[in-house]
């Protein structure tokens, strides 16, 4: 059931509608602003543990206010697309706050997804998922495998000239 990029509204009537079938749904977010490996074993782990999956993606402007010039590196409507794309992915939602709590609040998934480097206190939506009953997913990460490690690499095979 892959869609493309959905407002805070639409995603809310479709986790709704996927309700009413009795489906749990889980939520990861990022800025996946290079998609990599790293992403698609989150996706993947995340949909595993839930019936749909929904990715929050931070807009460009949150993107740079997170990680500074020259992020995002994609443009936030061809991250939503690359996204929307791929398999595990059922729904994407595009917010451009600073942390996705917002979004978290409003779809109140069964499964909160982040990545294993986040330590559970650090997880935004953590305190408030647990006061629905919702259970959090840490997914241990291979080394080496982010954003910022491939852009380095990308950086050194092309200052060698």
């Amino acid at each position: 059931m892959n869609v493309s990029s959905y407002t805070l509204e639409l995603a809310r009537r479709w986790r709704d509608d996927l309700r009413l079938e009795g489906c749990r749904i889980a939520l990861t977010n990022g800025c996946f602003d290079l998609l990599h490996a790293g992403h698609i074993q989150v996706l993947v782990e995340a949909r595993r543990a839930a019936d749909a999956l929904v990715v929050a993606v931070n807009s460009d402007a949150s993107v740079r206010r997170l990680k500074g010039s020259p992020r995002p590196f994609v443009p936030e409507n061809e991250r939503a697309e690359l996204l929307a794309a791929l398999e595990p992915v059922d729904a994407v939602v595009i917010f451009d706050e600073d942390t996705p709590l917002e979004t978290i609040l409003a779809l109140e998934p069964e499964i909160l997804v982040k990545g294993g480097d986040w330590a559970e206190h650090e997880i935004v939506g953590a305190r408030e998922l647990q006061s629905w009953g919702g259970e959090l997913l840490r997914v241990a990460l291979r080394e080496g495998l982010s954003t910022t490690s491939l852009a380095e690499r990308i950086r050194q095979r092309f200052s060698r000239g």
